[in-house]
């Protein structure tokens, strides 16, 4: 009953309140992108969402394109501008996704979609991550994050879809709180802090 139908409405109450609320830091942010970043303000990125079903996260472009003689992108950590460095420590790179769970992508509270590449690579038991929607924040988030193994990452995901309620999300949404307002490593890249997925780690 809440998986099914009331979770979709609390995440798009949720969403909503929360956009409008943002949406003058959004207008500034994203301004403020357009002329640091050539005009750029958005980064998409195809992500597998519920089912593996792929959809298009959207952020804030924290990252430059720059190039290495050879053509191919620059580490992540050499790419981050100091603007995109600001709004990643206080989680305003995340603000664009709200209109990811709006459109019904995602939700405001399950696993963090991950590399489409890593979609083969998974076990039978990590796939079971997917049997929810993604969420921007996580129970994986408040519990270490990057600081984790993917092997305990993978564990505290599929725990999550096992257990999804009311009870769980409003914890979660606590703890996020709580972790951005001190800026306690919930919204740390992926890209930036972790080791690639290859199947065995």
């Amino acid at each position: 009953m809440y998986l099914n139908y009331i979770k979709r409405i609390e995440d798009l109450i949720i969403a909503i309140i929360a956009f409008l609320l943002l949406f003058p830091i959004f207008v500034i942010v994203a301004f403020t992108l357009l002329i640091l970043n050539n005009g750029k303000c958005f980064f998409f990125q195809e992500r597998p969402g519920k089912n593996g079903k792929v959809f298009k996260m959207i952020k804030f472009k924290s990252m430059n394109d720059k190039k290495d003689k050879n053509g191919e992108f620059l580490p992540f950590h050499l790419r981050v501008t100091k603007f995109g460095h600001f709004i990643r420590d206080y989680s305003l790179d995340e603000i664009p996704q709200l209109l990811n769970v709006i459109s019904g992508e995602m939700s405001i509270v399950g696993p963090r979609p991950l590399l489409v590449q890593y979609l083969p690579l998974y076990s039978d038991f990590q796939q079971q991550r997917h049997n929810v929607k993604p969420g921007i924040t996580g129970w994986a988030q408040v519990n270490g994050r990057n600081a984790l193994s993917w092997n305990k990452k993978f564990k505290l995901d599929v725990w999550y879809t096992q257990n999804v309620s009311f009870k769980t999300d409003v914890l979660i949404l606590f703890k996020t709180l709580k972790k951005v307002l001190i800026r306690e490593g919930v919204n740390n890249s992926e890209n930036l802090n972790m080791t690639t997925f290859d199947g065995t780690n």
